[in-house]
């Protein structure tokens, strides 16, 4: 299996290593030290390697910081991790802070009101994120200061870097060519007079030169940098170990293969202007430039945008993965609900059940991420991974959060059905419904052009306001295309500016969760597409919509039909249809059968 059950989080470990940590520190006179999650390359899922939070504190979610001073290590996360941190740290000696409710900055003066050094890993910060987190300190007496990596100085058995194995990402499946997107961004640095591009996301070098590679678990990226020439010429620095002659061959020579460790000295070579991305690059990478007096040029990673607006050949691949994915899902939940109300199922049993009914396509090349299925109060923590030490039963009575994706060749997939094993409260039942509502609202959408997924966030959020409810996680994501199943920059988040255009491809996933007693979130993926014309409409107002690429039945026995709308009800019928006509020729007579069931109308 991809999925393993052991568990990652060690709280007992805890307080000797972050004593160990805080021995190294009082050396060298510091006051602290920042350990991210991300590593050098800025990225939410990291190898074994750069887990450097998670071996720390025990916190093994995607997203947060430990501040560690002599007195207090703050661990901040936001909100899917404030139920999760609770049971993974050792809570003695580390504390969790609300954030970005409680910024670092405040926090720090607070913690240290003489003032103090506090270090941090230059390559484990974006320029960005120092910048705003000097700027927010002056006048405190607390010093930034630059340094190795304390962390790494007392890990004594920290894994090596990865040396996955690189692949070629197909031109069928790509729809364009690593020459000509290299051509089309050479040209924007161009036209920019910037002769170079500095870029460090793996997914952004993984997208432009149409390979893929086995770096970190559940995403097909190659751990990489990279130097792109407005002349469309990349220097390319990664292990040779990760590259076969095939792969070699499909670079080309305009592709130059150097190692990792030749990249810094690689930067005080460039010819300037250089374009750094402030918000994810390494503060290291700008000040290698900077110690070589070469002009900086600050700008978004020229990969980002393009990378987001998938073409024709990546959305007809992710249709067909959805398709494909969407079956499966459909002899698991067909499955589910003959064997749940038996009793016997535990939620590691249906993670095992639901991946072999992805493995039986013949074509899952791994999960997308860990899949997340829990029942009573596990399924309140919004990214929760179920253990050996976690497992518990399925019980009648309970729902059970599933949200689970594959990884194919021609797509990526993301998928959350909640379903329910007998009755359940009627209260639980109002719950799905208003999600079900928001989740509806954003399926249905249109919208002018130039309108950002902050504009759209609170239209999934209406009905459960309404009842004084509401969850603290975006609304959805950005997804990759045999990429990172989360991706930017779009989002539909009230902190997202980013215009939606066409081609994007994004999670529309409303939730509500109950601490210690039940958690409900309903997700499909959706891409932007040019609206239809409506009679009467503005000929002039050019119009985008979603067009959802998901298709599953929702569960209908937890859906309070009285509650919706004329407009709501017929959404979900026709939803229901599609699935059928779609889902219901790929799967088995049993499945089919049971399909004709769980999507009748309403």
């Amino acid at each position: 299996m991809f999925q393993t059950f052991h568990t990652n989080a060690r709280p007992e470990q805890g307080p000797s290593r972050l004593a160990a940590l805080r021995e190294a520190l009082s050396g060298v006179g510091f006051s602290g030290f920042l350990v991210p999650r991300a590593d050098v390359h800025q990225g939410e899922y990291v190898a074994p390697h750069d887990e450097r939070l998670a071996w720390l504190t025990g916190f093994t979610g995607s997203a947060g910081f430990c501040i560690v001073l002599p007195e207090i290590a703050g661990v901040f996360i936001d909100g899917r991790y404030r139920t999760q941190v609770k049971a993974q740290v050792d809570l003695a000696h580390f504390t969790p802070v609300p954030w970005p409710e409680v910024k670092p900055a405040d926090w720090l003066k607070e913690m240290l009101p003489s003032g103090g050094r506090v270090g941090f890993d230059p390559w484990l910060h974006t320029a960005k994120e120092v910048e705003d987190l000097r700027t927010a300190l002056e006048g405190s007496g607390i010093e930034l200061c630059e340094s190795v990596n304390f962390v790494d100085a007392v890990w004594p058995d920290q894994p090596a870097p990865p040396l996955g194995a690189t692949r070629i990402h197909p031109l069928d499946f790509a729809g364009e060519s690593s020459a000509d997107k290299r051509a089309r961004l050479g040209k924007e640095l161009s036209r920019a007079g910037q002769a170079a591009a500095v870029l460090t996301l793996p997914d952004s070098i993984s997208w432009l030169l149409n390979i893929r590679g086995g770096d970190i678990p559940r995403n097909p990226v190659v751990h990489a940098f990279a130097i792109l020439d407005a002349g469309g010429h990349v220097t390319l620095f990664t292990a040779k170990e990760k590259l076969s002659d095939a792969v070699r061959e499909h670079l080309g020579p305009d592709i130059t293969i150097r190692p990792p460790e030749a990249f810094a000295p690689a930067l005080r070579t460039l010819a300037g202007p250089v374009r750094v991305d402030r918000a994810t690059a390494p503060l290291a990478v700008s000040q290698e430039l900077a110690s070589a007096s070469i002009a900086l040029s600050w700008g978004q990673d020229p990969c980002i945008m393009p990378k987001a607006r998938k073409n024709a050949a990546e959305v007809a691949g992710m249709a067909e993965a959805h398709l494909r994915d969407g079956a499966a899902m459909v002899e698991f939940l067909a499955w589910f609900d003959q064997e749940a109300p038996k009793g016997a199922l535990t939620e590691i049993a249906a993670v095992r059940a639901l991946e072999e009914f992805r493995r039986a396509t013949n074509a899952l090349e791994d999960i997308s991420f860990e899949t997340i299925c829990g029942t009573g109060p596990n399924g309140a923590i919004m990214h929760y991974r179920v253990t050996e030490d976690s497992d518990r039963p399925i019980e009648p009575g309970q729902i059970v959060v599933i949200d689970s994706g594959g990884q194919y060749l021609d797509g990526t997939t993301d998928i959350t059905r909640t379903v329910s094993v007998g009755l359940v409260d009627p209260d639980v039942r109002s719950c799905f419904t208003r999600v079900l509502q928001g989740m509806i609202a954003i399926s249905r959408l249109r919208w002018p052009r130039g309108v950002a997924g902050a504009h759209l966030d609170s239209l999934a959020r209406y009905n459960l306001w309404l009842a004084g409810q509401d969850f603290d996680h975006g609304t959805g994501h950005g997804v990759g295309a045999f990429l990172c199943v989360h991706e930017g920059p779009q989002r539909l988040s009230r902190v997202s500016d980013v215009p939606l255009e066409v081609g994007m491809i994004l999670s529309n996933e409303p939730g509500y969760y109950r601490e210690g007693a039940f958690g409900i979130r309903i997700e499909n993926l959706v891409v932007v597409e040019e609206a239809p014309a409506l009679p009467g409409g503005d000929d002039h107002r050019k119009m985008l919509a979603f067009r959802t690429l998901t298709f599953a039945p929702i569960d209908l026995r937890l859906v309070d039909t009285a509650a919706l709308s004329e407009g709501e009800r017929g959404w979900l019928n026709a939803y229901h249809a599609e699935v059928r006509a779609l889902i219901g020729p790929r799967v088995s007579d049993a499945a089919r059968a049971w399909l004709e069931v769980a999507t009748r109308a309403v």
